[in-house]
């Protein structure tokens, strides 16, 4: 977990993980920097021998989360947290079961990164339920991890061959630290989609930016505005870039030809058709589908 100023409800989501099924767990908490009662907090569940805190500057909760990589021990899986949900009490046990059944599908092979992610439901700030969250029906791919991060940090968890790819390569231009580990995955290995399960309960903040909660037009306003208006594109195409200077020689065939011809910083129209009717889908429903192959027109990605 990375905290930050997470005073009002970083104890709810710490008690959560403290009365998981799953015994075996170690909580590691980097505070980045925050300036109110959340280090007094974390330091009181430190002192009762219940978490491992690393108190830090602040330097973004990317950057964080990625630093506590370095810093925590070695282990089987891993799970990014945020300070400000509520983890279901089987949400580790059922993650750890479905990793361990698929490595024994696969122990025969070289250890490859592998990630799981669950379902999640809103709640609002007081923890009262307000809707579902989406079901990813397409599913995890290469192609979705280029231009979509449908595996968020606080319903995933992954194995140690994912954290040796992370540390070897810190990246300094991702979008996040759970859309880095989706790509790493669909790259090099595999991502398990448990779309029956509500592992969390997502709190939406009512200052939060993000989109998820909206109904269906103001989610699609607000699709508009940083599709077409801003500039939040920007970031993909720098995360693109990085991600294919660092890994383009390991891609498998086909998922290299995709990585070129998406992280080409020059614009071309050749490029540019060939972007907007290549045969793969990219996002999960088919207006933001639409919206990204006009963005590969204009050349804005």
């Amino acid at each position: 977990m990375s905290s930050y100023n997470g005073e009002k409800y970083i104890e709810q989501q710490i008690d959560s993980i403290l009365e998981q099924t799953y015994e075996n767990i170690v909580i590691y908490v980097r505070d980045d920097g925050s300036s109110d009662g959340t280090v007094d907090i974390l330091s009181r569940y430190q002192e009762q021998g219940k978490i491992v805190v690393i108190r830090g500057k602040n330097i973004g909760y990317i950057r964080s989360f990625f630093q506590m990589l370095t810093e925590c021990e070695k282990t089987d899986y891993y799970a990014w947290c945020d300070q400000d949900d509520v983890w279901v009490p089987d949400k580790i046990e059922r993650a750890v079961s479905l990793l361990e059944e698929d490595r024994k599908i696969y122990q025969t092979q070289e250890e490859k990164p592998v990630l799981y992610f669950a379902g999640y439901d809103y709640y609002n700030e007081n923890m009262q339920f307000q809707k579902h969250g989406l079901v990813y029906r397409r599913g995890p791919s290469f192609a979705n991890s280029l231009m979509d991060c449908i595996s968020l940090g606080f319903n995933s968890v992954f194995n140690h061959r994912t954290r040796e790819y992370m540390e070897e390569n810190q990246p300094q231009k991702c979008c996040g630290h759970d859309w880095w580990t989706y790509m790493i995955c669909a790259a090099f290995g595999r991502v398990i989609y448990d779309s029956e399960f509500c592992a969390v309960k997502y709190r939406r903040l009512e200052n939060s930016v993000s989109p998820g909660g909206k109904n269906f037009i103001s989610l699609q306003i607000w699709r508009f505005k940083k599709f077409f208006l801003n500039d939040y594109f920007s970031n993909i195409r720098s995360q693109l870039r990085e991600f294919s200077n660092l890994y383009l020689e390991k891609l498998k065939k086909k998922d290299a030809g995709i990585m070129k011809l998406f992280s080409n910083e020059k614009y071309s129209f050749v490029y540019a058709l060939k972007k907007t009717f290549y045969p793969v889908w990219f996002r999960q429903g088919i207006l933001e589908e639409i919206m990204v192959r006009i963005l590969f027109l204009t050349g804005k990605l």
